[in-house]
């Protein structure tokens, strides 16, 4: 599961990464909100689709005791309006396409060192969020 941060006024952009086995479920959605908190303090505003994860009811009783978190759903069926879509295309596109790792040990490597490389690509994050219609004050 990943996100993409931007700072208020977009001059600072970070790509999160975290990797879970077998399918995302609530436990791993609010571990990955805390590791966000963690990583950039202050109030967040979380912009997600409405996958399952999203809408548990273990989920929504976290998002109602996180003060500091702001979510904004986004409407069904639309991932052109995510801008996280744009770095999994990204990822499709330029890391995985032709990989065939051996097992799970090469694919996190790789997963991880392509996140290091986005990050350090501040006009590739901004313009997912461009593309996605959203912007920054």
């Amino acid at each position: 599961m990943g996100g993409t941060a931007y700072s208020p006024h977009g001059r600072r952009t970070r790509f999160f990464l975290r990797l879970v086995p077998g399918a995302v479920r609530s436990e791993h959605v609010i571990q990955f909100l805390k590791q966000l908190h963690q990583h950039l303090p202050g109030p967040l505003i979380v912009i997600w689709d409405g996958v399952n994860p999203h809408r548990s009811l273990a989920t929504l009783r976290f998002v109602e005791q996180a003060h500091w978190l702001t979510l904004i759903r986004l409407p069904a069926y639309a991932p052109e309006l995510n801008p996280v879509e744009g770095a999994w295309s990204w990822y499709k596109r330029t890391v995985v396409g032709n990989f065939c790792p051996d097992g799970h040990g090469p694919l996190h490597r790789t997963l991880r060192l392509a996140r290091r490389r986005l990050n350090r690509r501040r006009s590739l994050l901004l313009g997912f969020l461009h593309k996605s219609g959203l912007s920054l004050p």
